[in-house]
C-alpha cells in the first residue's frame, strides 16, 4: 500500500485479549514488512506469557520492551511514564497505536510531546472496553471519562473492536472528535480446524481470568444448579489464573463440587478446548472477547453471555446467549448434555465467522487507518 512503517503497539498488561490482539495484529503488520515493536508493563504475565513473547520476537523487528506500569493511577505512574516515553523516543514511530486505557494515554500523551519536536507521529486508540467499564454515576468514571474527552483532542483515530464498545463510548464519553473505524478481532485460518475433545474430556469449560468481571463465580453456581436440576453429576475444567482464584476454589468446596471441578493453570486456548465437550463464558463485561471467536472456529458448542459485544458474532435472538446470571446458564447448560447436535447447530457457521472475523480483513482495514492519518 506504501512505504513500510515503524509501528509501535503499547499496553499495559500483556495478558488476555488485547495481548491477543496486539500479538495478531504485530505479526500481520510484520509480514506485510513494517516493523513491530511492544511496550508493556513487566510486573504482570508469567511463564506461559513469557512463552508468547518468544513465539512472536522474530517479527518485532523494534522489540519487545517490558517496563513496571501500574494499573491504577498513582504516585509510581510519574516514573512509569518517564521510562515509557523514553522507551517510545528510542524507537521514532511513525505509528504509535495503544491498546486500553493506560496505553491510550501513553500513545496520545507522548505522540503529542514527540509532535512538539516536530516527529510526525500518528496517534491511535484501541480502548478494547478498559474504561469503558467503569460506572458513569461514580465518582471515579466520571474522572477518567473527562480524561477520555480531554484525551480525544490528541487522537487522530479511534479503534473500535465492536459496535457495542462504540455505543458505550458515546454514550459515556461522547461522539468521538477523531474519526473512528470499526474494525472487529480476527482469527488466522489455522484457528478454524477444528478441535476433538480429548478422552474423558468433562462437559463444560471455562477459560479466562479469575477474576469476577469474568464471571467464574457464575459458572460454578450454574454447573451446581444444573446438577440438582438434572439429578446428574457434571464435571467442569476451569483454566486460568488471578487474584480471585482461592475464592472459586472454595466455592467448589463449599457447593460440593470438589470431585467433579478441576482447575488448571494458563495454557494454549486450542490445548484447553479439548479437555471438554462445550464452553460457557459468563462474563459480566467484555468488548469483544477472543475465546468466543476461538472457541466457535474451533467448532466448541457455546453458552454465552449476551454483554458487550457478543451478540454481534451470534445470529440475531441466538438461543446459546443468556444474562450474566447462574440460573439462566444453568438451564441453557442442561438443554446442551441433553441434545448437544441440536445445541452445536445453533453456533455461526465457520463461512459467517471467516467472512467477519479473519486476521487478514483485521489487519488491512487496520494499516488503511494508519496510511490514511499520516497522509492527511
Amino acid at each position: 500500500m506504501g512505504r513500510n512503517l515503524r509501528i509501535v503497539h503499547c499496553f499495559r498488561s500483556p495478558v488476555g485479549g488485547i495481548f491477543r490482539h496486539v500479538r495478531d495484529l504485530a505479526q500481520a503488520q510484520s509480514a506485510e514488512g513494517h516493523l513491530v515493536g511492544i511496550i508493556c508493563d513487566s510486573s504482570t504475565g508469567g511463564d506461559y506469557e513469557d512463552r508468547l513473547f518468544e513465539q512472536i520476537a522474530d517479527t518485532l523487528a523494534l522489540g519487545a520492551h517490558r517496563t513496571p506500569m501500574q494499573r491504577h493511577v498513582g504516585p509510581g505512574d510519574v516514573t512509569a511514564a518517564y521510562r515509557t516515553y523514553s522507551l517510545i523516543k528510542q524507537l521514532q514511530p511513525d505509528i504509535l497505536h495503544g491498546h486500553g486505557a493506560k496505553g491510550g494515554v501513553y500513545s496520545r500523551l507522548f505522540g503529542s510531546l514527540l509532535r512538539v519536536s516536530r516527529s510526525r507521529v500518528a496517534r491511535l486508540y484501541s480502548p478494547h472496553g478498559g474504561s469503558l467499564h467503569y460506572d458513569a454515576n461514580t465518582m471515579t468514571g466520571k474522572l477518567i471519562f473527562a480524561a477520555e474527552r480531554v484525551m480525544d483532542r490528541f487522537t487522530d483515530h479511534l479503534f473500535f473492536v465492536s459496535g457495542y464498545e462504540e455505543r458505550v463510548f458515546r454514550e459515556k464519553i461522547g461522539p468521538p472528535r477523531a474519526p473512528s473505524s470499526l474494525v472487529y478481532n480476527g482469527l488466522g485460518e489455522a484457528e478454524f480446524i477444528p478441535v476433538t475433545p480429548e478422552s474423558g474430556a468433562a462437559h463444560f469449560l471455562y477459560i479466562g481470568m479469575m477474576r469476577d468481571l469474568k464471571g467464574p463465580d457464575i459458572f460454578i453456581d450454574a454447573l451446581a444448579r444444573s446438577e440438582k436440576s438434572t439429578g446428574r453429576e457434571l464435571t467442569a475444567v476451569m483454566v486460568g489464573d488471578g487474584d480471585d482464584l482461592p475464592a472459586y476454589r472454595e466455592q467448589v468446596t463449599r457447593l460440593g463440587l470438589g470431585g467433579r471441578v478441576t482447575f488448571r493453570p494458563p495454557m494454549p486456548a486450542r490445548q484447553a478446548f479439548a479437555l471438554a465437550r462445550a464452553i460457557v463464558v459468563p462474563s459480566r463485561a467484555e468488548a469483544m472477547p477472543y475465546i468466543v471467536l476461538e472457541a466457535l472456529a474451533a467448532g466448541l458448542p457455546m453458552i454465552a453471555t449476551s454483554v458487550g459485544g457478543i451478540p454481534e458474532i451470534f445470529p440475531a435472538g441466538s438461543p446459546a446467549l443468556a444474562r450474566p446470571d447462574a440460573s439462566e446458564i444453568a438451564a441453557r447448560m442442561e438443554n446442551l448434555v441433553a441434545d448437544p447436535p441440536a445445541w452445536q447447530a445453533l453456533m455461526p457457521t465457520t463461512d459467517a465467522l471467516k467472512g467477519k472475523f479473519g486476521v487478514d480483513v483485521m489487519a488491512r482495514a487496520i494499516e488503511r487507518e494508519y496510511f490514511r492519518v499520516l497522509e492527511s
